[in-house]
């Protein structure tokens, strides 16, 4: 059975057990902050798979956790904000995938990176960007997000410093990260399968580390409570800087 399930993977048992630690502690996290699921697997996962074959697999996990609190996401989100920003998204994604094609990864990963730290800052240092609270400030927000992920997978990480940036509860806060991913999850399948990142050896790696995340997602959800509620968004831009400044050292070591 193991060796059956290493095969259909493609891994080594060492490697699939790297896997699981990591996907437990990625489902940890967004089951308490409701976002960086993908940028955790991402941070850590890429020291046994390329990004490449990375990303079909967080999108398994991802629609695993989306499922999993998709229904407090639509009962407590603004609905209105997540379209718009889904819209904006979709709209900035091919973008993102031309700048790819026309500077290296590394300049594209130092440019989203660097761009979520600094406005991370912000937010903690207590900077008001009123222009987010305004229409083309939502869609805005939107777009980059989708440019973002086109160049370097990190745009749920920007979605975060918008809708952190809100004066909502925090309950509000993250049921709106919820219910974006699972809704941008449905319209980024049709982009993986187009360019054929996602195959039959991504669907059993995702499938197969589904379960350890659903684990982690229980754990992270169990964490959230009224009692950590006050300190839900500085904990959450706290994470942000410290996900994306890893990244961006181990961008500049690599």
């Amino acid at each position: 059975m193991l060796a059956s399930l290493l095969t259909a993977v493609d891994l080594t048992g060492r490697e699939f057990l790297i896997l699981t630690v990591i996907v437990i502690v990625a489902g940890i996290v967004r089951g308490f902050s409701g976002f960086a699921l993908s940028a955790v697997v991402m941070a850590s996962a890429v020291i046994i798979l390329p990004p490449v074959q990375l990303i079909p697999i967080c999108w398994w996990l991802e629609m695993t956790a989306s499922v999993l609190m998709a229904k407090g996401g639509w009962q407590q989100a603004d609905r209105g904000i997540v379209m718009g920003l889904v819209i904006g998204s979709t709209v900035g994604v091919p973008f993102g995938l031309l700048l790819t094609t026309s500077i290296s990864v590394e300049a594209s990963k130092l440019v989203a990176l660097t761009l979520i730290i600094a406005l991370a800052v912000t937010q903690l240092a207590k900077i008001r960007m009123s222009f987010l609270a305004t229409k083309p400030g939502l869609y805005g927000s939107g777009f980059a997000a989708g440019v973002v992920t086109g160049l370097a997978s990190v745009g749920g990480m920007v979605i975060a410093v918008y809708v952190l940036s809100q004066d909502a509860p925090a309950a509000k806060m993250r049921a709106a990260l919820v219910l974006f991913l699972f809704v941008s999850s449905l319209t980024s399948l049709v982009m993986l399968l187009w360019f054929g990142v996602m195959n039959s050896t991504a669907a059993a790696r995702g499938l197969s580390l589904a379960i350890p995340t659903t684990l982690g997602v229980y754990l992270g959800q169990r964490l959230f409570t009224p009692r950590f509620a006050p300190y839900y968004r500085p904990a959450c831009l706290s994470l942000l800087c410290a996900l994306a400044g890893a990244a961006l050292v181990r961008t500049q070591l690599a």
